[in-house]
């Protein structure tokens, strides 16, 4: 993914020591860069110490801003001293950018309180808030109201608040797709594509007999499917797959890949059962978990909104996320639970350890529809157990009785509990997982959940509900 680009509006007030606004501008921009974020900021040469104080700074600082609009993932305001509100809340309002706002005071030292050292920043923040709440302009706050810029801690929230940044960009004017009808089975993954269309997330749809006749199309060595057979093989290992199982995977790979550059995809859903084994003879699973693996999720069943909530996480991490089912209890811990799919799991958030080789993932066959279409028509899984480690889970639905997409988000830890099963999977500990599985059957949520290797809910969490105004449940 890019690199994250923050507009700077660093606070003045006159009265107030200007040279704390010099030394907090410069503490900003050299921590920003630290952390890998391009900063779009006033200079000390367009106003004094690239600061904004009086209405012409606002403007300059609106007009820079409106300059970089296709850049700015969201906008820093830092108060190094009391800060001019009115100024802050005009340059948002004139810049029109419509992206997160973070608001950061510097901390006073009790040490150093004379006219000529005290920020009043704690005040100022205040004020500055007040104002973007009379504007309209939605804001995040730091963990601490004053905090010094140099500790871990703001470090932290800065890191927070670009995830939540990326979940809100990407997710503006996003394009999925959706390949094949929903399995007649599957009422859960049902959808409203207007709702997401009025947050701005549009669903291009292709039908299943479009691909098998583009397909049918294919040489065996045109050289993009040379190209994607090459990639599957060294995606993960094959022994015993069929090489003709092989060579239909790379064609579907090769027009799913045309298919989505074309259209501009970000994120797919695919119709993976029972019509794509019967009238072609392979499951997509490998190739969905590459696409989820480069960071361009892609969703089993059709399920659009359940990819909405994969393409979330992977925003708001950089890592690729799953979706998977909440599908079993854990002996009798409340707190346990098992996830598991067929599976299309991305292959970097499966175990890697050599020490437990049993848990690599490996390409397989589909065992669960094996039983009905036939064991040769269901290769093409990649099975192994998921990795030890924290998580975040999420759920995006469309609530079409309200009129609302609603949400649940939440973290908990994956753990090296025994257990041995097929598909992908893994054993989860989540705090209060009764209370979260009742809030999800008394809302009517789907069985679905992505899950992402990260500790992201709260980014998550902001974006969705205070930026894009969804309906969210944050379980804790």
């Amino acid at each position: 993914m890019s690199q994250p680009v923050l507009g700077v509006i660093v606070g003045n007030r006159g009265f107030f020591p200007n040279h704390l606004c010099e030394t907090g501008r410069t503490t900003i921009l050299n921590l920003l860069e630290a952390e890998g974020i391009k900063a779009i900021a006033l200079s000390p040469e367009d106003t004094p110490f690239g600061s904004i104080e009086s209405l012409s700074d606002a403007q300059k600082c609106a007009d820079l801003f409106k300059k970089h609009r296709d850049e700015i993932d969201g906008v820093l305001v830092t108060l190094p001293n009391f800060g001019d509100e009115r100024a802050i809340a005009n340059a948002l309002r004139w810049a029109g950018l419509n992206v997160p706002v973070l608001v950061h005071a510097f901390a006073d030292d009790a040490t150093r309180m004379t006219i000529a050292d005290r920020r009043d920043s704690f005040c100022g923040k205040m004020s500055a808030c007040n104002n973007l709440r009379q504007y309209g302009v939605k804001f995040t706050l730091t963990s601490q109201h004053t905090m010094d810029p140099e500790t871990d801690a703001f470090k932290q929230d800065l890191r927070r608040f670009v995830s939540t940044c990326k979940v809100v960009r990407g997710l503006q004017n996003a394009r999925l797709g959706a390949l094949g009808a929903r399995p007649a089975a599957f009422n859960t993954v049902r959808f409203s594509e207007k709702l997401l269309e009025y947050s701005g997330i549009s669903v291009e749809t292709l039908d299943l007999s479009e691909v098998f006749g583009q397909i049918e199309r294919l040489g065996d060595s045109d050289a993009g499917v040379k190209n994607k057979l090459d990639e599957i093989m060294a995606y993960v290992p094959t022994k015993g797959i069929p090489q003709a199982s092989l060579l239909k995977m790379a064609k579907l790979g090769f027009v799913v890949d045309r298919w989505m550059t074309g259209q501009n995809l970000a994120a797919t859903a695919i119709q993976c059962w029972t019509s794509m084994e019967e009238y072609f003879g392979v499951v997509p699973c490998t190739i969905m978990s590459i696409m989820s693996n480069k960071l361009m999720p892609s969703a089993c069943e059709t399920d659009i909104a359940g990819v909405v909530g994969m393409y979330v996480l992977a925003l708001a991490s950089g890592t690729p996320s799953a979706l998977v089912d909440w599908n079993n209890n854990y002996g009798d811990d409340p707190d346990k639970g098992v996830i598991f799919h067929c599976s299309n799991l991305p292959k970097d958030i499966f175990n890697s350890d050599l020490i437990r080789p049993d848990d690599i993932p490996v390409m397989d066959y589909q065992e669960i529809i094996a039983g009905t279409v036939g064991k040769a028509n269901t290769f093409g899984t990649v099975v192994g157990r998921v990795k030890a480690d924290p998580f975040t889970y999420c759920r995006v639905s469309t609530d079409d009785l309200n009129g609302k997409i609603t949400a649940y988000v939440g973290e908990g830890e994956l753990t090296n509990d025994p257990l041995k099963t097929f598909g992908g999977y893994g054993v989860v500990k989540v705090p209060n997982l009764q209370g979260l599985l009742a809030y999800i059957c008394e809302n009517g949520f789907e069985h679905h959940t992505a899950v992402n290797l990260s500790l992201t809910a709260a980014a998550a969490n902001e974006a969705m509900s205070k930026y894009l105004g969804w309906n969210v449940y944050h379980h804790k």
